[in-house]
């Protein structure tokens, strides 16, 4: 347990007299149906301890067996990222002794991981580019999960009593090492949270998790050490253990940076040791003594032979990988023409699938952004929502356009047709004829409403045959009002010109 920290030192002020350096493992669930070990079904929500079989459960006499989609789960992760896949790995028993832990080992993977010597680059929101180099990425299984009751953190320390339910353990796990993340100076937050975002696409779109931090699919440790200058020798590291949102990534560094530096500041040593995370004000505090990988006693598991992947399976696997998120981003800022900071604004904003589907359903590139980050952009921030949780498809949007460009509504009318949509009235066509929102196409109730406003309007109509035509927008914005904006803005300009000249 650490001393007290002396005054945090700001932020900025840290980083221009230290050097951070930062390293991050990423645990990724994997969505296979059953567990890593043993055939017991895995899925979230399930009623407590109620997902286990005496392998899960660390009974006498039971032997595991490995999951065949979880080894080509983790094949495709390596792949993405650019790893070596091994030609024999084999597992190990990493000895530990948690509640949480029944066999009192955890089945992993120590010397010999599934994949090593890859790299991912990650773009910040500015574009900036940092190549981000991965050790290794090897299988493992989950622990169970601890619920300590009573206190008023939800940790152990000042709680009444705990919990522990085992559907967790044994649930499958690729777990994904980078080496010392070095010369991202002040931007060190940023690159971590680049980071942990980039894989967490990358596991989408390679099918192989839900993904989802929330539920604790994608859980990141954050190891962070501060040096002297870029070239002196690392630092002693701390490891925030369990962060599980992009922002807590980038909140658990500033602070790490700003604790460190204050210890460094005082003439003090940084302790090794695991940190926990608090989500209400950013803070870490200290969790246990770092222990290092000797003291887990690592020795080859008995009970599993090694994993051998043929290389014409890992070819087959590398044949069927999707496009990854980086290469799709390229792909689509070519095809769609925009500007480099309008696809930064695109992505950062979530609208990059919208905006693809929406152009799918027959929009151009152009109209779909305009819709996706105007208007919509506008509303959900309005009402403090995801672009994609608003009551809107992609589809219904192609829609709006396709009535814009045939010319059966305009821009304005269309957002009228936005909020029916919105409120449940239907797709675009339903809301346009429910109510009654279709330009006035036809010249005959025009030129009615085209001739009550001359009517009422002789000074206008009289500068306009002298020859000034700037007045003629009095005239077209009453017949607009006339039709209550159904009307051809260009077309009632038409009609007013020859009735005048007339």
């Amino acid at each position: 347990m650490t001393t007290t920290t002396p005054a945090l030192v700001a932020y900025d002020d840290a980083v221009r007299r230290y050097d951070p350096v930062i390293g991050i493992e990423v645990h990724v669930e994997l969505g296979t149906r059953t567990k890593m070990f043993c055939p017991a079904e895995q899925s979230f929500g399930a009623e407590p301890n109620t997902q286990t079989t005496p392998v899960s459960l660390g009974l006498p006499g039971a032997l595991p067996v490995v999951n065949g989609t979880a080894v080509e789960y983790a094949i495709r992760i390596g792949l993405a990222l650019n790893c070596q896949i091994a030609e024999s790995c084999r597992f190990a028993r990493k000895n530990y002794f948690y509640p949480d832990v029944p066999k009192n080992f955890q089945t992993s993977q120590y010397d010999e991981p599934i994949a090593f010597d890859g790299w991912l680059d990650v773009e910040l929101e500015d574009g900036t580019v940092h190549r981000v180099e991965i050790e290794r990425a090897h299988m493992e299984e989950d622990a169970g999960k601890n619920t300590h009751v009573g206190g008023s953190a939800g940790r152990i320390h000042g709680a009444e009593y705990s919990l522990v339910d085992y559907n967790r353990a044994g649930v499958p796990l690729v777990e994904i090492v980078t080496r010392p993340i070095t010369g991202a100076g002040e931007r060190a937050p940023e690159v971590a949270r680049a980071y942990v975002q980039a894989l967490r696409d990358i596991f989408r779109v390679l099918d192989v998790s839900e993904a989802r931090m929330e539920r604790g699919n994608v859980r990141a440790d954050v190891n962070l050490s501060l040096r002297a200058t870029p070239t002196s020798p690392l630092g002693t590291r701390t490891e925030t253990k369990n962060v599980n949102s992009f922002r807590s990534v980038e909140r658990a560094v500033r602070y790490e940076v700003s604790r460190q530096a204050a210890i460094l500041d005082a003439g003090r040593s940084v302790v090794q040791e695991t940190r926990h995370f608090h989500e209400e004000d950013g803070s870490t505090s200290p969790g246990r003594v770092k222990s290092d990988a000797e003291d887990y006693r690592y020795f080859p598991e008995p009970d599993l032979v090694p994993v051998a992947p043929s290389r014409a399976w890992v070819e087959e696997i590398r044949a069927t990988l999707p496009e990854l998120p980086q290469a799709r981003r390229r792909r689509l800022h070519d095809e769609w023409g925009f500007a480099d900071a309008e696809m930064r604004d695109v992505v950062n904003a979530g609208a990059l699938d919208l905006i693809e589907a929406t152009v799918a359903a027959g929009a151009t590139a152009a109209a779909a952004r305009k819709w996706w980050m105007g208007e919509l952009a506008r509303r959900a921030k309005q009402e403090e929502a995801e672009l994609a949780d608003l009551a809107i498809t992609p589809a219904q949007i192609g829609e709006l356009q396709q009535l814009v460009v045939a010319g059966r509504i305009n821009d304005k009318i269309a957002r009228q047709v936005l909020d029916g949509v919105l409120a449940g009235e239907g797709d675009p066509e339903q809301v346009v004829v429910s109510r009654g929102l279709e330009i006035v196409s036809d010249d005959g109730p025009l030129l009615v409403a085209i001739d009550e406003a001359l009517a009422a309007q002789p000074d206008v109509v009289e500068k306009v045959r002298g020859g000034n035509q700037g007045p003629v927008g009095a005239i077209i914005g009453a017949v607009m009002k006339a039709t209550r904006g159904q009307a051809d803005a260009k077309r009632v300009r038409e009609l007013v010109l020859e009735r005048i000249a007339g």
